[in-house]
């Protein structure tokens, strides 16, 4: 016999019911949700004083990368991965095949706590989808798009 069934059978009021299960889950009007934001600098492109262009990226406990879409000018890049999970490890490759052209630096492994940068030249302009080879299937991707020229 379900709850409503059991309350109706006793008297209480389907209404008085009602309230009670509310206020039990909180009830009221849920809270607005707010999408996280990264840290101050964490996906930023600059430019550093030898002309390099820099942007780092975090990976955490939630399988995705912040932020997960960036954009450079065609050109040196110098991509920082800081893995700020407290449990998983985590790689960082472009996806092998899919690219205008390839880019072969990657990071094999980073545990939690890590940070390592790799750099790489870019020419072609378009979409460089990445992963983390170990967290795929998770959705754990995103994509470098390179414009201008």
């Amino acid at each position: 016999m379900t709850a409503g069934r059991l309350a109706v059978r006793r008297g209480v009021p389907a209404a008085a019911l009602a309230c009670a299960l509310l206020t039990a889950c909180g009830g009221g009007e849920a809270a607005p949700e707010t999408a996280p934001s990264a840290p101050a600098g964490v996906g930023t492109v600059t430019t550093a004083s030898d002309g390099v262009q820099e942007v780092t990226l975090q990976t955490q406990d939630d399988y995705v990368f912040t932020p997960a879409e960036f954009t450079v000018e065609p050109g040196r890049v110098r991509l920082t991965v800081d893995n700020v999970a407290e449990e998983l490890t985590h790689n960082f490759r472009f996806t092998p095949d899919t690219g205008p052209a390839s880019i072969a630096e990657e990071i094999d492994l980073l545990a939690p706590g890590q940070r390592e940068t790799i750099e790489f030249d870019v020419t072609a302009t378009g979409d460089y989808p990445f992963e983390c080879s170990f967290h795929i299937r998770l959705g754990q991707v995103g994509t470098m798009t390179v414009t201008g020229g």
